[in-house]
């Protein structure tokens, strides 16, 4: 098997993608997964910027430095880049699916269908709520990440 690479995919790639992205490796370095991830949005709004601060503070109290991290846009070569690309929500799911060139190799799909008894489900968007919201994104994105770990090390995804 090819050594995996995950691509989480929200709008502005400030709040909920850097958080799956960061879950994801947490999880996958826990479990000694060797596996790349990155995120990025499908809109524009914050290429260069850093995650949200609240992103970053959550992240920071899981054990995680995201504040390094930087937005980008879902580009053409991602679809071919990685083995897997996870919207965070349906909207997002739309436009990566819209924009998917002919020649894509990525699996394609919703991010908490992984999660057993969660499929069909998207991760709230946290970005106009308070710091709670920031936890309970960690929380959706860290189950999927733990899910997709297992999943990835039994070959099954």
């Amino acid at each position: 098997m090819s050594k995996p690479s995950v691509l989480f995919v929200c709008l502005g790639n400030i709040c909920r993608s850097p958080l799956a992205e960061a879950a994801f490796r947490k999880a996958a370095e826990d479990a000694g997964l060797d596996a790349h991830a990155d995120s990025a949005g499908t809109a524009a709004y914050h290429v260069g910027e850093p995650p949200d601060p609240r992103s970053i503070a959550t992240a920071a109290h899981m054990g995680v430095d995201i504040a390094h991290y930087r937005g980008r846009q879902l580009a053409h070569h991602d679809y071919t880049r990685f083995t897997h690309i996870f919207a965070l929500d349906h909207s997002n799911l739309d436009a990566i699916l819209s924009r998917m060139p002919e020649e894509a190799t990525a699996h394609v799909g919703l991010l908490m269908d992984v999660v057993e008894g969660r499929a069909g489900e998207a991760v709230p968007d946290p970005y106009y709520g308070g710091a709670d919201g920031f936890l309970e994104t960690w929380a959706d994105v860290d189950a999927a990440a733990q899910a997709l770990v297992a999943m990835l090390r039994r070959g099954l995804a």
